[in-house]
């Protein structure tokens, strides 16, 4: 059983959808689930940006600090966190992942089971909440900014980084010239994410939008690596069952257009760095 963090139930909010399909959270714990055990090993592009946003944390950390890690994964960052000298509590809505991260950072962190968009925490836990690429498997991301400025004291900071629209779009133009299915999930733009963060309210210290590129030799090297980290989950639209040798074969060829003058195929996600001072 998971260590709690001063645990409360809170009522479901609403949302009102606007006929964009719902993200089944239960699917998408069932993914990262499945992908726990092996997650690491294909988690480069995660830890690039993880580690981008860890630079953006205060240089002295005054003793007793409090963080949270949301979206903690296998808690690499977790553990990161924890060497800094923050005392550390992980949640993320996979009990698979939870279970891998206490594996690594053990009794030194504490645990908790939480959907971001309702997480069972008291006001007024934390000094600073962590996390990166988590929100973006949110269906209003102010829902859980709010969250985070609820459960974080005045004065604290909430850091995060999510995906943009444009993520991938390599894969995706590919995906078209070879079935008329989603393959990649969609995004909130840039104008989208600054709206929820007027919603969600508190003083943006910091947001900024980067493009990250990863290179591969091949198409299905990316999808092996999303597969690997569990990101697997679509709202609608996907085609069901494993694609063929020839289904591959076709898209190898379409994504072929972007390979560069190194031979190397690009990834490229869109990423925004956000910081918020509580109020």
């Amino acid at each position: 059983m998971m260590n709690k963090v001063n645990a409360v139930t809170h009522d479901k909010a609403e949302f009102k959808t606007n006929n964009i399909p719902r993200i089944d959270k239960q699917a998408v714990a069932e993914a990262f689930g499945r992908a726990a055990k092996h997650y690491d090993k294909a988690a480069a592009f995660q830890r690039i940006v993880g580690h981008q946003l860890l630079e953006r944390l205060p240089a002295v950390i005054p003793t007793g600090t409090r963080v949270l890690d949301l979206g903690c994964g296998t808690g690499y960052f977790s553990e990161q966190l924890m060497q800094r000298g923050y005392d550390v509590s992980a949640a993320d809505l996979s009990i698979e992942m939870l279970a891998q991260a206490k594996s690594r950072c053990g009794d030194c962190v504490t645990y908790l089971e939480a959907d971001a968009e309702n997480l069972p925490i008291e006001d007024n836990q934390f000094d600073v909440a962590f996390s990166s690429l988590a929100l973006q498997w949110c269906d209003d991301l102010s829902v859980p900014l709010k969250e985070l400025r609820r459960v974080v004291k005045p004065g604290g900071r909430i850091m995060f980084t999510t995906l943009v629209e444009g993520s991938l779009f390599e894969l995706s133009q590919a995906w078209q010239e070879v079935d008329r299915y989603q393959h990649v999930n969609h995004f909130l733009s840039q104008k989208a994410i600054k709206l929820a963060l007027a919603q969600a309210g508190g003083a943006i210290d910091t947001l900024d939008f980067k493009p990250i590129r990863v290179n591969y030799p091949a198409a299905v090297g990316l999808m092996k690596d999303l597969k690997g980290i569990g990101a697997t989950h679509l709202p609608q639209g996907r085609k069901a069952g494993l694609a063929g040798r020839k289904t591959i074969m076709a898209l190898e060829s379409a994504y072929n257009e972007f390979r560069d003058e190194n031979g190397q195929l690009p990834a490229t996600y869109q990423v925004c760095f956000g910081v918020i001072i509580n109020d």
